[in-house]
C-alpha cells in the first residue's frame, strides 16, 4: 500500500468523542484545582472525567 493512499489515523467520531472527552477532563482538573485542590487530585479529577466523558460521547454519538 501506497503512503498516499492511505486513509486516516482515527475517524472523524474517535475525533470528536476523543477531543470532548479531553475538554471535559482538562475542565474538571482546572476546576479542581481552583477549588483549592491539591494537584493530584486535580489530576485524579480530570482523569476520572475525561475516562468518564469519553465513555458518554462514545454511547450517545452515533
Amino acid at each position: 500500500m501506497n503512503s498516499q493512499e492511505q486513509g486516516p489515523l482515527l475517524s472523524q467520531r474517535a475525533a470528536i468523542v476523543f477531543v470532548l472527552g479531553t475538554l471535559a477532563g482538562l475542565s474538571a482538573g482546572v476546576l479542581t484545582a481552583f477549588n483549592g485542590g491539591s494537584p493530584a487530585a486535580a489530576l485524579l479529577a480530570g482523569g476520572a472525567a475525561g475516562a468518564g466523558a469519553v465513555l458518554f460521547f462514545y454511547t450517545i454519538i452515533g
